[in-house]
Parts: structure tokens; C-alpha cells; sequence
């Protein structure tokens, strides 16, 4: 660094909601906060803003850049472009086409390896035609689903791209790489950045044209069903796919995603090793966005939020005996979908627009489900118990539904006085819902946690249990009731060399950006592997 050149200066400051978005404000803020004359502000440059919302007024805190007395160095463009790859390259089979997947072919390019990505759902396009069939026939395509297809879960959901898994890699880097696919710029300064459902999709498609352009391959419609192992079954070679075609690389990816559950059964009937470990399963629960929006934002009764501020949010924790409590995937302006995988199942699941313009608001609200758990299905279903005692609850709530992909639902109230709900409110669940105790249908040890936690909750924000707040059950996917096990630093399973498990089907990420970190980081790890091996 050239100590004669002076460096940029960052600068936080409060603006009132009206002002924030003001370049004259901003410069004046700023020039309050330096001690200096505004004139000797040549340039501002906005890095992240984040609303503060615990008093009135409301305020938006900016962290500024700010050139004093010379313009700011130029930034580099947010473009990402990838060198061709040639076919004779060291090839590495990434199975399922979700974040994970997706930054790890990547992160290969990057390291001069060839991608061949096999997912076994539709294109984007398709797949969304598969969701409209869904939401009106209430049948579910098992390879072609909320969870199954390009892009992965993450797809259609609320899009959230904040992480507190900071540590584990470059949340800016996953930041540019939307950007640079067609994510909106004020992806990089938003404190907590969200895409929504109806930019996803054509930036995931933006990914696959990087991928294919470069060399890579991507394959849809391709279950892999079975893993190539050397004779000595130490090592894997490549995958088989279901409708028989085989592929055979230097290096295995799993990164399936969390609902795999046929590609735990292959490794498990295959004695390749495998872990329980806890999850967490519960409801969604549902409120009208002015009622979140009122807390929120300290509204008087009847007051509407200001059109600049957002459809609020809230993340909300607690423990209790041991266990945690706490709101799952908080859906602002959402809507509750069925995410189920099979037709035997109903699941239920959050996702909302770029805009979060629905008038409801939903989140996840579980408990956490621990290994012992399921202990009593360990004599027929050994270490994939946890995943059968996640089924199970599935299962049962479609039966409780009663068909066509009906989800169980109660009031809160009812929920917690222990009587089923004489009528029900409106919901944004599409298939449609149908009164049931749900107090009945979910594990004892989950239902009292519950109770309890809409208790607390309740006290911090008004109305969180009252008369307008309704649960639809039931929520199981919350994360993986397995791990893959993985050896550091080679990140390899420890009995079968080149086999990579990743992202959150594996155990080691748990949301969109946390997951592409992880792609990243295994890329890595396969690539160094590789070189060793030169």
C-alpha cells in the first residue's frame, strides 16, 4: 500500500427513513460525522444498509465509502467470465444441480476441471410447470418438485442470501456471482439480501449458460441410483444413473440436497458409512403481514407500514429443557407451499417474490428432534431411523389432510388450549387446509415445546399466538436427519477415496449461501486432490 495515497475513509451513519436514499443528506451526514466541510466530499459510496427499526422514528444505518478531497478508486466490473475447459481435462461428477452444485462445477472451471453436472429433476422452465400441476391437481411429481430440479430447494423459496456462516468462505464472492448472472446490484449492499422466486429461476438458467459454455456438462432427468466402486470398494470411479447410463470421472460431489432420501438408502444397503444427527420438525405458522408489520415497526392500531419500508421479519429463539425452539425460514410477504417428494406425503414449506407483496406472512416454528429421538425405529431402520421418524410425520399429516395434498391446520389458540378449531382463517397454501388437532398429530416432546414457545413468543411480539395467527402442519425439512461424513482437510468420505459430500443433503450447510460456500470450499478440495495426484 502507498502511504502517499490517500486511503478511503468508512463512515456509518443514521438517516431518517425519507432521507436515507438522498444523496444531499448523505453528504451531509457524512461531513457532521468527519468534522469537515461538505465541499471536501468528492464521492460517496454506499457498501450496506441496514434498517434499524427498534424505535421511532424509523432509520436506515448506511455504511459509507467516502473519497475526502479525491474521487474513490473505480471498482472492478461484477463479470465473472470462465475459461473453456477441454474434454481431456480431469472430469468430476457433481450430483444434484442446487447451490451446492452449482458453485462447485463452478469452482471447477475455475481450477480447470471439467463439470459434469447430473440432476436428476427438470430444467427450470419444466419444473415450474410441474409446481403448477401440483398446486392444482395437488399430485406430486417425485423427480420434479419443490425440492427436485434445477437450482435445487432454493429455487422457489423466499431467496434469502443472508448467512451467519460468515467463517466458512466468501459470502461476497457468492454475492458477485448472482450478480453477475443477473441478480440485482443492490444484492452486494443489502445487510440482509433476498432474491424471491420470480428472479431465481433465470439465474439459475444464467449459471447453467456459464457452466455449458465453458465445457461443463449439465444432465437433467438423471437420478443417479448407484455409486462405481473399485474392486476393492475403497474408492469410487463414477455413478450409475437410472435409466442405465454410466459415468465415470475422476471425483464424486454429492451434493444431493436434504430430501434425497433413495441416495441415503443406496449408501446405506451399500455399508458406506453414514451419521444421525439432529434436525428440528414442527409447523408453519401463519399471520397477516400487517400484524408482524405493527410489532415490527411500532404501529398504532390501524396503521399501515410506510411504502419504503419492507414487509417485516422476524427470527425468533428460545430453548427449552434442552431443546431448541425457534422460527424457521420467516417468509415476509410469503406464501406456505407443499414441498412434498412422494405422493404419500405432505410437507409444508415457505417461499415469497422479489417484492414480498403477499399479505401474509409465514415461518417455519419447530423443535428440535435429536438422534435418540427415533431410537425405537433403530431395530428395523439402523442409522436411518431419523429420516423414517421424518417420513413418518409426513406420512401422517397427508393422511390427517385427507387427500389432494390438504395440509392439517389449527389456530394457535386452539393449539394451545388442546381443541380443534371449530372454523379455520384464510391461508396462502393453495392445495387447501383442513381442521385438525394438531396437538395430536405432532410428537408429545414437540407439542409441550411448542406451547410453551408461542408462550414467549407471544410477549415479544403482540399477537404471535393470538385469534389472527394459524399452524399448518407439518414441517420436516428443515435440514438433513443425516450426515455424510467427510475427513479434513481432503473434505473425502473416510472410507471411499474421491467421494465428495457436500452442501446440505451431506450435513454441512444449512440455506442457500451457506451451501454455495460449501460447493466452493469442496471444489477446492477436490482440485487439490487432484494436483497431488498429477
Amino acid at each position: 500500500m502507498n502511504a502517499d495515497v490517500p486511503q478511503p475513509l468508512i463512515v456509518d451513519v443514521l438517516l431518517p427513513l425519507r432521507l436515507a436514499g438522498k444523496e444531499r443528506a448523505r453528504r451531509k451526514a457524512v461531513a457532521e460525522a468527519l468534522s469537515v466541510e461538505p465541499a471536501r466530499i468528492v464521492e460517496l459510496r454506499l457498501l450496506r444498509e441496514s434498517l434499524d427499526a427498534r424505535h421511532k422514528p424509523i432509520q436506515f444505518r448506511l455504511r459509507l465509502e467516502v473519497g475526502l478531497d479525491s474521487p474513490l478508486p473505480p471498482l472492478p466490473p461484477i463479470h465473472r467470465e470462465y475459461s473453456h475447459v477441454p474434454d481431456h481435462a480431469p472430469k468430476a461428477i457433481i450430483v444434484g444441480m442446487g447451490p451446492a452444485g452449482m458453485f462447485a462445477a463452478l469452482r471447477c472451471l475455475d481450477r480447470g476441471i471439467l463439470p459434469v453436472v447430473l440432476e436428476r429433476g427438470k430444467d427450470v422452465d419444466s419444473r415450474r410447470a410441474d409446481l403448477d400441476y401440483l398446486h392444482k391437481s395437488g399430485e406430486v411429481n417425485p423427480e420434479s418438485n419443490y425440492c427436485f430440479g434445477e437450482g435445487g430447494a432454493g429455487t422457489f423459496s423466499d431467496g434469502k442470501l443472508f448467512t451467519r456462516a460468515t467463517k466458512r468462505g466468501p459470502v461476497q464472492e457468492i454475492y458477485q456471482v448472482f450478480v453477475s448472472h443477473g441478480a440485482p446490484s443492490a444484492l452486494m449492499t443489502d445487510a440482509h439480501p433476498h432474491l424471491g422466486s420470480d428472479l431465481l429461476p433465470q439465474i439459475v438458467k444464467n449459471i447453467r449458460q456459464s457452466i455449458l459454455q465453458a465445457g461443463g456438462e449439465v444432465h437433467f432427468q438423471s437420478r443417479v441410483t448407484d455409486l462405481l466402486l473399485s474392486t476393492n470398494q475403497r474408492s469410487v470411479r463414477g455413478v450409475v444413473c437410472a435409466d442405465g447410463r454410466v459415468f465415470e470421472a475422476d471425483a464424486v460431489i454429492l451434493a444431493t440436497g436434504h430430501s434425497a432420501r433413495d441416495i441415503y438408502r443406496m449408501l446405506h444397503g451399500k455399508k458406506i458409512l453414514l451419521q444421525k444427527k439432529a434436525f428440528a420438525m414442527g409447523v408453519r405458522i401463519e399471520h397477516p403481514q400487517y400484524l408482524i408489520d405493527r410489532s415490527q415497526y411500532h404501529l398504532r392500531a390501524g396503521e399501515r407500514r410506510d411504502p419504503l419500508l419492507p414487509a417485516a421479519r422476524y427470527a425468533l429463539s428460545t430453548k427449552i429443557a434442552d431443546r431448541g425452539v425457534h422460527s424457521f425460514c420467516m417468509c415476509p410477504g410469503g406464501y406456505i407451499i407443499p414441498a412434498a417428494t412422494d405422493d404419500d406425503e405432505v410437507v409444508v414449506n415457505g417461499m415469497s417474490l422479489s417484492h414480498r407483496d403477499s399479505p401474509y406472512a409465514n415461518a417455519g416454528f419447530v423443535v428440535t428432534v435429536e438422534p435418540q429421538d427415533s431410537a425405537e425405529l433403530e431395530s428395523e431402520w439402523g442409522v436411518l431411523s431419523g429420516m423414517m421418524y421424518q417420513k413418518n410425520l409426513e406420512q401422517q399429516t397427508a393422511r390427517a389432510g385427507g387427500g389432494q395434498r390438504k395440509a392439517p391446520a389449527q389456530l394457535a389458540d386452539d393449539f394451545m388450549k388442546g381443541r380443534i378449531s371449530s372454523r379455520l382463517l384464510n391461508s396462502t397454501y393453495e392445495p387447501g387446509i383442513v381442521s385438525c388437532p394438531l396437538h395430536e398429530l405432532l410428537p408429545a416432546g414437540i407439542v409441550w415445546r411448542m406451547r410453551e414457545g408461542l408462550e414467549l413468543f407471544n410477549r415479544q411480539i403482540r399477537g404471535f399466538s393470538g385469534p389472527e395467527a394459524q399452524l399448518v402442519g407439518c414441517e420436516t425439512r428443515t435440514s438433513s436427519p443425516l450426515r455424510i461424513p467427510r475427513e479434513s482437510p481432503s473434505l473425502q468420505h473416510p472410507e471411499i477415496e474421491g467421494l465428495y459430500p457436500c452442501g446440505e443433503g451431506a450435513g454441512y450447510a444449512g440455506g442457500i449461501v451457506s451451501a454455495a460456500m460449501d460447493g466452493l470450499h469442496t471444489a477446492e478440495a477436490v482440485a487439490a486432490q487432484l494436483k497431488s495426484q498429477a
